[in-house]
């Protein structure tokens, strides 16, 4: 059989925080290693926080041949005491790891003897060619040369390039029935249903901002589910789950507007009575896509703002104006689509001005939500590089680098992160926001 787990995150991070969410790549990989007749269970330690005994304890009862382990640049010490603690409990037992961090440094888990093989990109097809090759006894010879895998061979990394999945719809659906369903965070502020579940439907991203290392897993290229195989695992959702609401992850849901509006006018007619929000960006928005999402129940989009400086978004790479910003807001509030928004401080060389104009532009916009996020370079993002190479960092733990620019060190960043977000609920523009959406009293109960 096989064990598939993330681990548990550091003790006292910051990231143990975020919202409490299935994991919908290992459910991929998992519903793919079924479909080819594999036995899997999932442990999903990041959310059920289990010691290193209890992962001995699951490995001696499961005796697993493979244990696949989902590693990110935050988790990467967890993921290395994960490994070593089951080749202790079960030498006989391969340990294969794969995720972002993988994805982008190989060389780091191979280093460590305990892990025997890196899944490098999207694992639903390398993941089952490699387990096919384990469990057959097949040469070390012939799985070093699987698209896909890294490993250890004639006293070399041997790293071979995988490539995309063209057919996404040739995936199964994720194994949700193999998580534990009732620890996750069914509900979320942006629709009034519950339980939402989330979907991912579109992989790969064609754009070339700076901080962003989603192209390392997924490639350039923008492939998607097809509308149809999108309307079917929602309708095994409310089936199967009770689901109300969709979050659709991912950054580019309307990169295809003819998809996009097809699979509206599906979902409309299949009779689903579904809400859903989805992520985007703001040059990807028209007003009759904006009506077609509308009344097929989009209710809330997520746009990746990133900064109210033009100099900022520049570096960024964004590809996307300040303008263009205020003109798809302006369009959503029109066609009466909520609007969550994200923005990110602590870009290197920004100043003082900069955070100001973002501050700015924020109570302008006045979103429904928004967030603002640190900015933490991670392997794989072009500005990586340049925080490493210039110091521009307060700590490095692992590979994760806390940022700071010339005039704000990484407290201070925090400091302003939570003055932004007062100032922001605060300002008489989004209290009157917040009294026409939810309600007087609720506005009070929650500031008293």
């Amino acid at each position: 059989m096989i064990l598939l787990m993330t681990t548990a995150p550091p003790k006292d991070s910051p990231w143990i925080f975020g919202r409490k969410l299935p994991p919908l790549g290992l459910a991929y990989v998992a519903a793919s290693l079924e479909n080819a007749g594999f036995r899997v269970e999932i442990i999903d330690n990041y959310m059920l926080k289990k010691t290193v005994d209890y992962v001995k304890s699951e490995v001696r009862r499961l005796e697993p041949e493979i244990v696949g382990i989902t590693c990110g640049s935050v988790t990467y010490q967890q993921c290395i005491q994960t490994a070593k603690a089951i080749k202790e409990t079960l030498p006989s037992c391969k340990i294969v790891v794969g995720g972002w961090h993988p994805s982008y440094m190989p060389e780091t888990m191979l280093q460590h003897s305990e892990i025997d093989y890196v899944i490098m990109g999207e694992g639903e097809r390398a993941v089952v060619e490699l387990a096919n090759s384990i469990t057959k006894g097949a040469d070390i010879s012939t799985i070093a040369k699987i698209a896909g895998v890294a490993c250890r061979y004639n006293g070399k990394i041997v790293k071979n390039s995988s490539s995309p999945i063209t057919e996404l719809d040739d995936i199964p659906f994720p194994a949700r029935h193999l998580l534990p369903m009732d620890i996750y965070l069914r509900k979320m502020e942006f629709l009034t249903v519950n339980p939402v579940d989330t979907m991912n439907v579109i992989r790969g991203c064609p754009y070339n901002c700076a901080f962003c290392d989603t192209k390392g897993l997924w490639g350039y290229k923008c492939r998607s589910f097809s509308p149809s195989r999108i309307v079917e695992e929602i309708d095994h959702l409310v089936n199967n789950y009770g689901t109300r609401g969709i979050y659709f992850i991912g950054d580019n849901f309307t990169i295809n507007k003819k998809k996009t509006t097809e699979f509206c006018d599906l979902l409309k007619r299949s009779g689903l009575d579904v809400e859903w929000i989805c992520d985007t960006r703001v040059d990807l928005i028209s007003r009759d896509l904006l009506r077609e999402m509308r009344n097929a129940g989009c209710r809330t989009i997520w746009f990746g703002v990133e900064s109210g400086s033009p100099h900022i978004l520049k570096k960024l790479n964004k590809g996307v104006s300040i303008e263009q910003t205020i003109k798809t807001f302006k369009l959503c509030r029109e066609e009466e689509i909520q609007i969550s928004c994200s923005m990110m401080l602590g870009i290197p060389g920004e100043t003082a001005d900069d955070l100001k104009a973002t501050s700015n532009l924020a109570k302008k916009l006045n979103p429904d939500w928004i967030h603002f996020n640190i900015f933490v370079a991670y392997p794989g993002s072009s500005l990586y590089s340049e925080v490493l190479k210039n110091g521009l960092y307060d700590r490095l733990e692992d590979f994760v680098a806390y940022v700071k620019t010339n005039q704000f060190d990484y407290e201070m960043l925090l400091k302003l992160q939570r003055k932004f977000l007062r100032d922001f609920h605060r300002s008489p523009r989004s209290i009157l926001r917040k009294i026409r959406r939810d309600g007087f009293l609720t506005v009070l109960r929650r500031n008293m």
